[in-house]
C-alpha cells in the first residue's frame, strides 16, 4: 500500500488566504484498478489563478470543494500501472497536484517528453505559464514590428517569458518588478531595455513615462491597479493590452476602484482583451517548436523558487501574494 499526504481546503478565505485555510491529511492508496495508473509526484506548481478557485463563485474554473484535496499542475513518475499504455518509470504530467501520490485513469495523465528540459520546466517556462506568455503576446496583443512593450510582474513565471520573446523578436521592452534583485535579473539576464522597481519608485506613472517617452504599444497585464493606470497613460494610439491577470486585486474584500484614467482608452482607440490560456492551446505545437529552438540557441532563461514537501505548498502559495517568489514558484515533492 502507498500512503500520500495531501493538502485540503479547510475553509474559504476572506481577503488574503492564511495557513488556517488549509489542512494536511494522509491517505492510503489502493493498487490501481483496471485502466488506472499510480503516480508519485515529484513537482507541483502553485499559481495565482488558484486564489479564485478558493472562492465559492462561478468562474472559468470550478471552485475547490471544502474538505477535499486541491488541484493543480504536477509532474510525477508512474510507480504502478494497470494500463497497457504506461510503464513503471514513465514521466507524466497531470492536474493532480497538492498531493504526494494518486491513482487516476490513464486518460487523465499525459506522458511527458522533456525535449531535454528539466521536468519541472513543464510547470513553468515550457508549461502553462510559458504558453500563456506566448499566446498573450503573439495572438492577443498581436505583437508587430516596432512595438514598444511594457510588462508588469516582469520577473515572474509569465512575465519573464513575455520579456524574452519580445526581445528575441527585436522590441524595446520595459519591465516592472519589485526589489533590486529582480530588477538586476531583468536587466542582466533577460536583457530588458528599462527595468522599473515599482516598490522603490514613488510615482509609477512618471517612471513609465521616463522609461518610454515615445509611449508604449503593448501592455502585458499581470498586476492591475496603478500598473494599469500607468499603462493607459503611456499608451500610444491603437495600443493593445493583453489582460492576463491582476494579482493586486485577487484578495480584495470589496471591489477595487477601476482605473481613474480609463477614459483614455476611448480617445487613444485602445484594444484591451482578457484571455485564458486554455482557449489558445491550438498554439501549443508552435510554442514547443519555438521554445526548443530558443532554448537550444541559449536565448531563454528562467528562475525558480522552490520549497520542499507537500506541507510547504500552502506557504508557497501565500508567498505569491507578497511577491516573495522569484520566477516560477514550485514545490518539490520527492
Amino acid at each position: 500500500m502507498t500512503t500520500s499526504r495531501e493538502v485540503r481546503l479547510k475553509s474559504r478565505p476572506v481577503g488574503l488566504p492564511v495557513a488556517d485555510n488549509f489542512e494536511i491529511a494522509t491517505v492510503t492508496l489502493s493498487d490501481p484498478g483496471p485502466g488506472e495508473v499510480q503516480v508519485r509526484n515529484t513537482w507541483m506548481t502553485v499559481d495565482p489563478y488558484m486564489r479564485g478557485r478558493m472562492n465559492d463563485v462561478k468562474s472559468y474554473s470550478p471552485p475547490f470543494t471544502l474538505g477535499e484535496v486541491m488541484q493543480g499542475g504536477a509532474v510525477g513518475e508512474v510507480i504502478a500501472s494497470n494500463d497497457a499504455g504506461f510503464q513503471v518509470g514513465d514521466l507524466v504530467q497531470s492536474n493532480y497536484g497538492w498531493r504526494d501520490a494518486y491513482n487516476a485513469q490513464a486518460s487523465m495523465v499525459q506522458k511527458l517528453n522533456t525535449f531535454g528540459l528539466p521536468p519541472q520546466a513543464f510547470l513553468g517556462v515550457a508549461g502553462m505559464p510559458g504558453m500563456t506568455a506566448y499566446a498573450g503576446l503573439l495572438r492577443i496583443a498581436a505583437l508587430k514590428e516596432g512595438d514598444v512593450v511594457f510588462v508588469s510582474a516582469a520577473s515572474g513565471a509569465v512575465g519573464s517569458v513575455v520579456c524574452q520573446i519580445a526581445k528575441i523578436k527585436g522590441h524595446k521592452v520595459i519591465g516592472s518588478a519589485g526589489g533590486p534583485e529582480k530588477v538586476k535579473f531583468l536587466k542582466e539576464e533577460l536583457g530588458v531595455d528599462v527595468a522599473i522597481d515599482y516598490k522603490a519608485t514613488p510615482d509609477l506613472m512618471k517612471a513609465l513615462e521616463e522609461a518610454a517617452p515615445e509611449g508604449i504599444d503593448v501592455y502585458f497585464e499581470n498586476v492591475g491597479g496603478e500598473h494599469l493606470e500607468a499603462a493607459l497613460n503611456s499608451a500610444r494610439p491603437f495600443g493593445r493590452f493583453a489582460l492576463c491577470g491582476m494579482i493586486s486585486m485577487y484578495n480584495a474584500t470589496t471591489p477595487p476602484p477601476g482605473p481613474r484614467n480609463i477614459a483614455q482608452a476611448v480617445g487613444k482607440q485602445l484594444r484591451m482583451e482578457g484571455f485564458i490560456v486554455s482557449s489558445h492551446y491550438d498554439m501549443l505545437p508552435s510554442f514547443h517548436k519555438d521554445l526548443a529552438e530558443w532554448h537550444a540557441a541559449g536565448k531563454i532563461t528562467w528562475k525558480e523558487t522552490v520549497l520542499e514537501g507537500v506541507d510547504k505548498a500552502p506557504e508557497a502559495f501565500l508567498k505569491l501574494f507578497s511577491g516573495e517568489n522569484f520566477g516560477k514558484m514550485l514545490v518539490k515533492l520527492s
